[in-house]
């Protein structure tokens, strides 16, 4: 229920921020929509050269003075999935999911977050996600909420970091690091790649009427549609 109370405040927030259109596409979407993802994850036993970004990053732990103002909502000019991306972001930081990371750019700001979720963390990844994402064995886990700044992206930061936020996990004894991404977001299905993740499942979203069905199935490939190596 606290999931749900959340994103019906962040539509609200939408809406108040001018971008009615995007409630009601959002809205319109849990009326009637089919999506899908792809589940990707990558052996952590299997060594994998960090890959290098365009300029130096450092991946460590949020800590309670780092500038998140790229979150902002109120910036101007935003467009309503701006908004909507930044108002996820800031549920998942609000949500106490740990461990969130980022990636320190030669400025000494945040140019990259995203969390690290062990198995320990399956009641509130289902507090946050509902049913979104399978529960996580003990020897597995979760990468989400990957976000790059506008400013920073094209740059091979999510790569880099992504790798090493991996890395992290393999240190504390885990075996699989998994994640998941819009079929459709190519991008972001190239840094994954480059970050060692393949596809192992499908995970399959229909929307009906507000009510959320989620289906995950297993991949006969670990090949990538559409992306090149």
């Amino acid at each position: 229920m606290r999931g749900v109370l959340q994103r019906l405040r962040d539509l609200l927030r939408l809406f108040f921020t001018g971008h009615g259109q995007g409630v009601w596409r959002a809205v319109s979407e849990r009326l009637y929509s089919n999506g899908g993802s792809l589940g990707l994850r990558r052996d952590l036993a299997v060594p994998l050269p960090v890959p290098t970004a365009k300029r130096p990053i450092q991946v460590r732990p949020l800590a309670p003075e780092d500038d998140l103002s790229f979150l902002d909502i109120d910036r101007p000019g935003l467009s309503a999935d701006q908004v909507f991306a930044r108002l996820g972001q800031r549920r998942i930081l609000q949500s106490g999911l740990a461990t969130c990371y980022v990636a320190i750019g030669p400025g000494g700001t945040p140019c990259y977050m995203q969390w690290l979720i062990p198995s320990g963390e399956n009641d509130r990844v289902r507090t946050c996600f509902l049913n979104l994402y399978p529960h996580l064995g003990p020897d597995e886990v979760l990468l989400e909420g990957a976000y790059t700044p506008e400013a920073h992206r094209g740059q091979g930061i999510m790569a880099s970091a992504m790798a090493q936020i991996a890395q992290r996990a393999a240190h504390s004894g885990a075996r699989w690091a998994i994640t998941f991404v819009d079929q459709g977001n190519t991008p972001s299905l190239k840094g994954c790649e480059r970050a060692g993740f393949v596809p192992y499942l499908r995970r399959v979203e229909m929307y009906r009427l507000f009510h959320r069905v989620v289906a995950f199935m297993p991949l006969l490939t670990s090949a990538l549609p559409g992306v090149g190596a």
